[in-house]
């Protein structure tokens, strides 16, 4: 599966040959914040913890994975859109609702690169028959939770998210 340029972006299919932009990514405190507490992650935290959980869900034939955004204009890749069944790490993964999930260079916030990357993949899935979208973030990340509003994504819960790796409550918006 392939997604649609939109004015400014174009999406390019992350792998196993990505970890330095990942790693990058990961570099910054804020970016880190609400995921856990603004640690940076290693390039050995990438490359035994973060690539396997992505080859675990990746299937580009469904557009399952993560998708880098790349500005149009300067080639410059800004961050990535995540796809995969909702739950998916949990003990009752869904797989007919597809978690959008995003993670930007801060240099990047504020300019609705993320509502406009995410529309894009949503919309590029929905045009496949699916027809639920979820996006789970910390109470306190407001940044997030306004992509999902600009989304058209509405509050549906709080719970406590448990996997290997992240173990905290979340807010759960869904379309």
């Amino acid at each position: 599966m392939e997604f649609a340029d939109t004015d400014r972006l174009s999406f390019k299919y992350i792998t196993k040959d990505d970890t330095e932009f990942l790693w990058q990514l990961d570099q910054d405190e804020e970016v880190m914040r609400y995921l856990n507490g603004g640690h940076k992650s290693s390039r050995e935290d990438i490359e035994t913890v973060f690539l396997p959980r992505l080859s675990a869900y990746a299937n580009q034939a469904l557009g399952w994975g993560l998708w880098q955004v790349i500005e149009k204009q300067s080639l410059t890749p800004m961050g990535w859109i995540l796809v995969r069944p909702f739950g998916f790490f949990t003990s009752h993964p869904e797989v007919n609702n597809i978690e959008l999930g995003w993670r930007f260079k801060r240099e990047f916030w504020g300019h609705g690169y993320a509502s406009e990357a995410a529309k894009a993949i949503r919309d590029g899935l929905a045009s496949t028959g699916i027809n639920q979208f979820s996006a789970i973030a910390a109470p306190t990340n407001l940044g997030s939770i306004a992509v999902m509003k600009k989304l058209g994504m509405s509050f549906s819960h709080t719970q406590f998210y448990e996997d290997t790796v992240y173990s905290e409550d979340v807010v759960v918006y869904t379309q």
